[in-house]
């Protein structure tokens, strides 16, 4: 298997994920405090969401470590692969967390009560700057990898959810339209669904090794037959092992006999275009030579 070189990784901090984890904790147990006394149930679901945040957080912290270890004899990928469970584990919370709030929701909608507009004004406005400045921690980070993303998504979705509360706490204050709460509760579940089955359809494809979307075989096929010396790219395996590395595997059925230095030179150009046109960074050929064996692209092993 070949690694190209000029691979460029993004270093991501796991100290900003500590740092948001200590946050959360902290406003977890004020939004529950502050539920009870007040009586509101957005806040107690905004509270019930931190809280899966910061288990969720915990998880990303620990796969972050894990994926950081190197290869073994037994272990010969490492735990590169980790952040893709994490981030599969925590699409699935927020799903989860959306329709136990639908369920509260609805239920209370049935029986709007008074609740304590100024206390759920105060912790909305901590939640606020809480999961803001988690935002801004995680967003650098996010954009290259994928369990930073649903860590990020938590607390983005964590921060709009203090927004809600918030307006729904000033409608309450101002105007005693009570039933906003849970209708504010029912805003939050329904855009946790969104982004968590987004996330959740993107680490469910890499985990089942599933061709990137924005990948054409045929297209790939195209572009190593234009090499001097290739007759028959097939048997072709496209997959992310994690969020850096992109994998390609295939059978090479050679033009000529050439020797085993003449296919080294001529994997090196396969390489180039594969790297240069896909960003494919990790390439594994089985070279041959009029062998006998199926020719299609892909072939069920």
């Amino acid at each position: 298997m070949s690694t190209n070189p000029k691979i460029h990784k993004h270093h991501v901090e796991g100290k900003n994920l500590f740092y948001s984890i200590l946050l959360n904790s902290v406003i977890t147990i004020a939004q529950v405090i502050g539920g009870i006394i007040s009586g509101s149930l957005a806040l107690i679901s905004d509270a019930l969401h931190n809280f899966s945040d910061v288990l969720s957080l915990i998880f990303s912290l620990v796969a972050h470590k894990l994926s950081r270890r190197k290869a073994s004899t037994s272990q010969t990928f490492g735990f590169k692969r980790a952040e893709l469970i994490a981030a599969f584990i925590n699409a699935s919370t927020l799903i989860i967390v959306a329709f136990i709030l639908i369920y509260h929701a609805v239920f209370k909608l049935m029986k709007p009560e008074p609740i304590d507009s100024d206390l759920v004004i105060w912790l909305a406005f901590l939640g606020i700057a809480v999961n803001g400045f988690s935002v801004l921690l995680l967003r650098k980070d996010a954009a290259h990898n994928l369990n930073m993303k649903s860590a990020y998504l938590h607390l983005l979705t964590d921060m709009m959810a203090s927004v809600a509360v918030l307006t729904g706490g000033l409608l309450m204050k101002y105007y005693q339209i009570y039933w906003v709460d849970s209708v504010m509760t029912l805003l939050i579940a329904a855009y946790l669904i969104v982004v968590g089955f987004d996330l959740f359809l993107k680490s469910t494809k890499m985990l089942m090794l599933f061709t990137p979307d924005y990948l054409d075989i045929k297209e790939i096929v195209r572009e190593v037959h234009k090499i001097e010396g290739v007759r028959k790219l097939h048997h072709i395996h496209v997959w992310h092992l994690n969020e850096e590395e992109l994998h390609l595997e295939a059978h090479l059925d050679c033009a000529e006999n050439i020797k085993m230095s003449e296919f080294n030179s001529l994997l090196d150009e396969i390489e180039e275009v594969l790297y240069e046109k896909f960003n494919i960074n990790h390439v594994n050929i089985q070279p041959e030579f009029q062998k006998v064996d199926p020719k299609d692209f892909i072939v069920q092993d």
